[in-house]
Formats: C-alpha cells, sequence, structure tokens
C-alpha cells in the first residue's frame, strides 16, 4: 500500500514538473541556495531532557486554552531524537541548506553564563551541524526564534529589560564559539515583529503579555508601550551580537552575519492618498520598524511622528551601533492585504494594533487580493512577493537578501486519509508561483541570493499548535510520528535536481 501511494506521488510530481519544464535550478544565478526551515521549539521536543532549561515557550503552552488543543512543544517533531533520518530528507530532496534555531535554554539552562554552559546542549548541536554538513548541506542557524529562557522572563521580564542585552550576547558568543568553525550564516533574531506584537501587544504568544481591554486572558501590561521597548532591546542586542561577530569571529570563521524579518505586501484599497499613506504605514509599523534602524540608523518617520515619548530614542553612539549591522537581510513572506486610512484611536486607550492607523484585509469589496488560503489571514499572492522584493531594493539600498520564510498550509485532522494528506498539489504550485517572481525580482536587480520553504516538515505551528500543516514532510501523529514525503517533496527534488557535468 505504502510503495504504491509513493509510486503515485512520484508520478503525479513528476507530471506537475513536467509543466514547468523549462524553469527549475538551472533558472537562478549560480550558487543561488535553496533550503528549507525549522524552529527549536516546533521541531525538537524532548522538552525537558540533555540538561535543558525551560523557555516561555515551555509554560506558555501548558497554560489551558492558550494554544489550539490544548497542543504543546513538549515532542513536537521528535527531532532531538531523530534528526540523522530528518536530515537525509532534505539531502534526498536536493536541498543545499538548512535552517534551524538554536535553543537558548538547551545552551544556557538559566539564560545566563552564571548558571553554567550546557555540555549536552552544545554535543547535540555539534552533532547537528556536523550532520547536516555531512549530507552536503550548509547550515543556516537562528540565534533566536522566541523562546526566551524562562528564568530571565522571572528574573527581570525578559526582553522588557535592558539586562537580557547583555545576557543575549553571552549566549550568541557560546554559539559563535563553538560552532562557528563550521556555520557561515548567522541570524541573530528572527521575526522580532511576531515576537514583539503578539507576544507584548495582543498576548496570543509567549509570554502573553497584553492590556486588558484587548484581553482579560492575558498577563496584564502595556500593549501601547511594551512592543516598542522590547523591539528596541532586541535591535540593541542584535547590533551589539554582529559587533561582538565582527571584531572578534568574523576575521578567521569567515561567516555572515544578519537578521530575519516578516512582512505582508500591502496594496492602496483606493487610488486616494489617504490609502496610499496607510500602505506605507502598515510596511512602517511592520517592515521599516526593524530595517530602518539598522540600514539607515532612526525608525520610520511615521513612527516617531505618531508614538512620541512611546517610542524609545537610539542614543548617538547606538545609531552608529545599530545602522550597517547586516551583512545579508532575511525576509519572511506569506501574503498580501489591502490597505484603507483609519482615523486615530478615541480615548486613553492606546495599541499597537490602533496606533498604525490602518485597516488591513485580505478582501475589497467582497474579492480576495488572491485565492484564500486554510490560515484565515493568509491569501496566495506570489506577485506581491516580487512588489517587496523590488521595494526592499529601493528603500534600503539594495542589500544582500535570503527569503528565509515562504509556504502554504494545510489542515491537520485526523479524519484526513494518508492518501490525501499527502497530495499536495497546491504547494508545488504555490512555491512554483513564487519562485517565478522571486526570479523576475533577480532580473530586475534585486540581490536575492536564497529561497527556503516554510517548513521542511509539519510542526507545532505556536497558537495554532499542530492544526496548520506548512510541511515538504507530513508526519504522523496519531502513529509514532512516522515521516512521509508529500508530492510536493517529490517535486522539489526534481527542480532542485543539478545538471550532470560531463568531462
Amino acid at each position: 500500500m505504502a510503495r504504491r501511494v509513493l509510486s503515485a506521488l512520484l508520478l503525479a510530481a513528476l507530471a506537475c514538473d513536467a509543466a514547468f519544464a523549462k524553469f527549475g535550478r538551472h533558472s537562478f544565478p549560480e550558487g543561488f541556495v535553496f533550503g528549507a526551515g525549522s524552529a527549536a521549539y516546533q521541531y525538537e521536543g524532548a522538552y525537558k531532557e540533555g540538561g535543558k532549561g525551560p523557555s516561555v515557550w515551555d509554560i506558555f503552552s501548558h497554560i489551558p486554552g492558550k494554544i489550539k488543543n490544548n497542543d504543546t512543544g513538549d515532542v513536537a517533531d521528535d527531532f532531538y531524537h531523530r534528526y540523522k533520518e530528518d536530515v537525509k530528507l532534505l539531502k534526498d530532496m536536493n536541498m543545499d541548506a538548512f535552517r534551524f534555531s538554536i535553543a537558548w535554554t538547551r545552551i544556557l539552562p538559566t539564560g545566563s553564563l552564571s548558571g553554567g554552559i550546557n555540555k549536552e546542549g552544545v554535543a547535540f548541536y555539534n552533532n547537528l551541524i556536523n550532520e547536516v554538513i555531512a549530507n552536503g548541506l550548509k547550515p543556516f542557524v537562528t540565534i533566536f526564534h522566541w523562546d526566551t529562557p524562562q528564568a530571565l522572563e522571572s528574573n527581570y521580564k525578559g526582553f522588557l529589560s535592558e539586562n537580557i542585552i547583555q545576557d543575549y550576547v553571552d549566549f550568541a558568543e557560546v554559539c559563535f564559539r563553538e560552532f562557528g568553525d563550521r556555520v557561515k550564516f548567522w541570524t541573530t533574531f528572527n521575526e522580532p515583529w511576531t515576537y514583539s506584537s503578539m507576544g507584548y501587544g495582543t498576548g496570543a504568544h509567549a509570554p502573553g503579555r497584553c492590556s486588558p481591554f484587548i484581553s482579560r486572558s492575558c498577563t496584564p501590561g502595556d500593549s501601547g508601550r511594551e512592543p516598542y521597548v522590547v523591539t528596541h532591546h532586541i535591535l540593541l542586542a542584535h547590533a551589539e551580537a554582529v559587533a561582538l561577530y565582527r571584531a572578534k569571529y568574523q576575521p578567521a570563521q569567515r561567516g555572515q552575519i544578519g537578521i530575519t524579518v516578516v512582512t505582508n505586501w500591502y496594496v492602496p484599497s483606493t487610488d486616494t492618498l489617504a490609502d496610499r499613506r496607510a500602505v506605507q504605514r502598515s510596511l512602517d509599523f511592520m517592515y521599516g520598524w526593524f530595517l530602518d534602524p539598522i540600514v539607515h540608523g532612526a525608525y520610520p518617520g511615521t513612527m516617531t511622528s505618531f508614538l512620541g515619548d512611546r517610542l524609545p530614542p537610539f542614543t548617538p553612539e547606538q545609531i552608529k551601533l545599530v545602522k550597517g549591522s547586516y551583512d545579508f537581510i532575511g525576509v519572511n513572506y506569506y501574503t498580501s492585504d489591502y490597505a484603507s486610512a483609519a482615523p486615530a484611536p478615541n480615548g486613553p486607550q492606546q495599541s499597537y494594533a490602533t496606533d498604525i492607523r490602518a485597516n488591513t484585509s485580505g478582501f475589497r469589496d467582497g474579492v480576495p487580493i488572491g485565492p484564500p488560503e486554510f490560515v484565515p489571514t493568509f491569501f496566495n499572492s506570489p506577485a506581491g512577493l516580487r512588489e517587496l522584493l523590488l521595494y526592499t531594493a529601493r528603500r534600503y539600498n539594495n542589500p544582500v537578501i535570503y527569503i528565509t520564510e515562504n509556504g502554504i498550509a494545510e489542515e491537520n485532522s485526523a479524519r484526513i486519509p494518508l492518501r490525501k494528506a499527502l497530495k499536495d498539489g497546491h504547494r508545488i504550485t504555490f512555491h512554483s508561483q513564487h519562485l517565478q517572481f522571486v526570479n523576475h525580482a533577480i532580473k530586475n536587480g534585486v540581490n536575492v541570493k536564497g529561497y527556503f520553504t516554510w517548513t521542511f516538515m509539519d510542526c507545532f505551528e505556536w497558537s495554532d499548535g499542530y492544526l496548520d500543516r506548512f510541511g515538504l514532510i507530513f508526519i504522523d501523529r496519531l502513529n509514532g510520528l512516522k515521516r512521509y514525503r508529500k508530492q510536493s517533496s517529490y517535486w522539489i527534488e526534481s527542480f532542485l535536481k543539478r545538471e550532470e557535468t560531463h568531462y
């Protein structure tokens, strides 16, 4: 049965590939990197094994009602124990690279050097990195992917305190020292917008802080101030880590370091000045919030003019530190929205969501901006990725860009037969179309160097738990987490096949 299913999937994938026969790896510049992404909490499991300390997500996911179906990442994909067989799957798909994060509390269980370095954690990542390289893949390593040590959250409220900067830099230095001889691509932070806005604005993510007028089920906070404070400390921690790497490790290790940001693309709801300005505010509050400081040395003007003293200022010394603190930019893209102007909020209540003074939606006059996806806020809009890349090149001096996440989900349900779960032709179309628009951007001069699918395997998707399946590999959660290759994985394998060289 399983053999017949795989044969059928392979034939279907090859049929799809024939439709795109003139488009493949060879369509991209030499050295362009293709890979798939993951994150420690979403994949590893083993949350109490190997000397690991608790993170805010270990605590948050155990609070009833916080995650759909009360799912947790306690076991996740059990990547901690199965990484060798999983890395082999990446090799089988002809991938060039594997993007993964290092769990802070697997290296420093209490979050700080004073609590000691966990040798078992260092050994795990050394083994993983060696396995990645042994399979002909490049490791792209994220230092922080939202899993703040709970000890630091308890001691001084984590990223709300400037104390986090030194503890983060200490953690980053352990990573540089232990793994930098083999890791040549470092990302300091993944999607700090999501961490700041959802962890401290809506309370939907750990550590789950927000203002009571937004939700009564979150930890009391100030959603009109805290996201900006957290982001400020993230940017300073990023810049300090980059400065350390450049001064102490980069000359010998010869790696590159950057940051990964996420944004939607926005289109004005109407061709009016007000809605065009709403588009710019939407981009500034999601994208420019992070890129303007590291490229231009200041927050976007829309933010400074609207937020006043709620937006922490950079000192002259910090501006020098932050500006230029990247070798490349990682861009995560999933969807596009329409944006229209919204009035300033009434009353004393302030929040990140209303500060933007824009209404965004995937629909205009009832018509979606692209085919609606399983995730209700996502729409399949491949042209938006090209426009985002062109915008980035114009506004941010055409930096080196890696598209570090792009993907589409389907429902995860025990009702779905295995044969159906493995047929994901929509994912083949999704990636093929997005890659074609990436190719357009490159031909228009944008300096894109790589493309990573989100995600390698179906995994824990934060507040959605295991409801969403973004992977190229299906994880059978009812049968021992058995791995099955989806149709899209065979398409990727064919798309990335290298032409044989004859001498």
